[in-house]
């Protein structure tokens, strides 16, 4: 049925239109004032509007603008004599209608322009499905985009309601969380405040609605209306919801994803939901679940972190203690040791100097022991001292030659230096280059049998020049300029290839029958590895099995004069 209004003062025209229109197939209104004329375009807005440009209670072009401002796609048809129209007028008007139109061409052009006027309302229906759709979609590409961006579990909740917010614009959402908190929560989402009462009920609904969940399962959670805590977000609390809430339209998801469960979540509207908006709550409870894994699982790395790092500083601490205490005592062992050696306390036979002397080499085996782990506990806890200065690495040769001259002797090796003329200086600390040296040199004693050759060589080479084995590859494409090379080359047992990295690992001790036999803490290469890191350079090896290893490490030369500057200790 059509809605007709003519806007006439003739009444010839209302009688004539009131004739053709005051029937069952249309509705036929007729004023003439713009007081009634908007009057009844906000009772019952019409799908014609006829207007006779010869009245004159009121201006019809103003009319016309202000009836095309309120109604869109009403269509507006001047009735004319076709003599003298208003250029303006013609421009906006969706047709027109002659004084002399039979009665048949009237009705045909009030029906083709209903047509029209239902086509437009079909369209813009369309036009705003499209727009809603478009919007939600946008809502949908941002939510996604905010999911991506944290993994906090409480944003990543706020975003999904922010988004259901959004494209749904609900009225009430009740949202069981099981993630940013020690204890489960309800989050309450609301347009208006609620009662103490209707907030009772609605904790009860989602308590029932989680366990409904899971019929003949057991609950992930045990939860009741005692330990569920609530927290609330009301938009607009000067007004409240009575429980009227509960005859609005609902919809109710779960939050998981596979048998990771997170929690649950109800929306409320007073507006029935459609099928799309189903559609998009789905998925966006959905795409929150994928990011609410990856926060509970980095929560979870956080966590085990802070518990390893406390692990850490007790076993320092631990470390650090006991060391101190085993050390305290062993000075004046060893002092009682050197007293009853040096025949203070009376003579000693053979085998009491004999005894005395193991426990010196035992005693001394322990200080350095100890030594090693305090030195790599202070290494991983970034507390290793350094004394930089301009130096040259022959005094550090020659000093760890002298000392293990004897030692050598005595286990019948051959133990020289072959070192490059003028090697230039280098800003170290002695100490611990000293300390590195000694390791790898104690190394090949234990390692190498009688009468075969430990070496120490030193030369200047570029880091071009420097080659090594696939294992130790990546440190040197690390180096850069000019490196003074010392190397520990001995005619020991050898390492085989694939435990040529391992050799270099804390606490570890290449498997074979002589390893088992000179024993030792594991802890010499992985000291000196950390202090030659902390000089910029690189330590490598290259070995093969029965034939010998070859133990090397490179100290960067600097061209300028470097003296008094401080070096970035970089400890790993």
């Amino acid at each position: 049925m059509g809605n007709i209004l003519l806007i006439s003062e003739n009444d010839f025209i209302i009688k004539k239109y009131r004739a053709l229109f005051d029937n069952r197939f249309y509705k036929f209104n007729s004023c003439c004032t713009a007081t009634s004329v908007f009057d009844l375009l906000e009772i019952e807005p019409p799908d014609i509007i006829v207007i006779d440009d010869k009245i004159q209670i009121l201006n019809p072009l103003l009319t016309i603008k202000k009836i095309k401002s309120k109604l869109e796609n009403s269509q507006i048809l001047l009735l004319t004599d076709g003599i003298e129209v208003n250029d303006e007028i013609s421009k906006i008007v969706s047709g027109f209608m002659m004084d002399s139109f039979s009665d048949n061409l009237i009705v045909s052009t009030i029906n083709t322009h209903l047509k029209t006027k239902e086509n437009l309302d079909k369209l813009s229906v369309k036009n705003k499905d499209l727009a809603d759709s478009l919007y939600k979609l946008n809502v949908l590409y941002n939510t996604s985009s905010q999911f991506a961006g944290t993994l906090d579990t409480k944003e990543l909740l706020s975003y999904m309601i922010e988004g259901l917010d959004k494209s749904l614009s609900f009225d009430l959402t009740c949202t069981i969380s099981f993630g940013f908190e020690h204890e489960p929560v309800l989050l309450i989402d609301s347009l208006y405040d609620i009662s103490e009462e209707l907030m009772s009920a609605l904790k009860l609904r989602a308590i029932l609605n989680y366990k409904s969940l899971f019929e003949n399962r057991n609950v992930p959670f045990d939860i009741d209306d005692k330990n569920l805590k609530i927290i609330k977000n009301i938009k607009n609390p000067n007004n409240k919801f009575t429980f009227t809430i509960f005859q609005y339209d609902n919809m109710f998801a779960p939050i998981d994803l596979g048998d990771n469960f997170f929690g649950c979540i109800e929306i409320f509207k007073e507006k029935p939901f459609t099928t799309d908006d189903a559609a998009y709550f789905q998925t966006i409870v959905q795409q929150v679940s994928l990011p609410l894994k990856s926060a509970g699982l980095y929560k979870e790395i956080i966590e085990k972190n802070q518990e390893l790092e406390k692990l850490e500083r007790v076993k320092s601490e631990f470390i650090s203690i006991v060391s101190h205490e085993l050390r305290t005592p062993l000075t004046p062992i060893k002092n009682a040791l050197a007293i009853l050696a040096s025949g203070r306390c009376g003579m000693l036979g053979e085998n009491a100097v004999k005894f005395i002397d193991m426990a010196k080499r035992n005693v001394e085996n322990l200080t350095s022991i100890i030594n090693d782990i305090l030195d790599i506990n202070k290494i991983e806890a970034g507390k290793m001292d350094f004394n930089y200065k301009t130096m040259n690495i022959h005094s550090v040769i020659e000093n760890v030659k002298n000392n293990f001259d004897c030692v050598a002797k005595e286990h019948e090796i051959i133990f020289k230096a072959e070192e490059q003329d003028n090697l230039p200086d280098i800003y170290a600390d002695s100490q611990r280059l000293g300390q590195v040296l000694t390791n790898l040199v104690s190394n090949a004693i234990k390692f190498t049998p009688k009468g075969k050759n430990i070496t120490i060589k030193s030369e200047l080479k570029n880091a071009d020049e420097i080659t090594t084995n696939s294992y130790f590859e990546n440190e040197i494409k690390q180096l850069n300029g000019n490196y003074i090379v010392v190397s520990v080359i001995d005619e020991g047992i050898g390492i085989k290839k694939e435990n040529l990295l391992k050799a270099f690992d804390k606490f570890t001790q290449i498997e074979n029958s002589l390893s088992r036999k000179v024993g030792g803490t594991g802890l010499g290469l992985p000291i000196a590895r950390q202090l030659v890191k902390a000089h910029r350079g690189a330590i490598w090896c290259d070995s093969a099995e029965e034939k010998g290893s070859s133990f090397h490490f490179a100290l960067p030369v600097s061209a300028e004069n470097i003296e008094g500057k401080t070096i970035q200790k970089e400890l790993l």
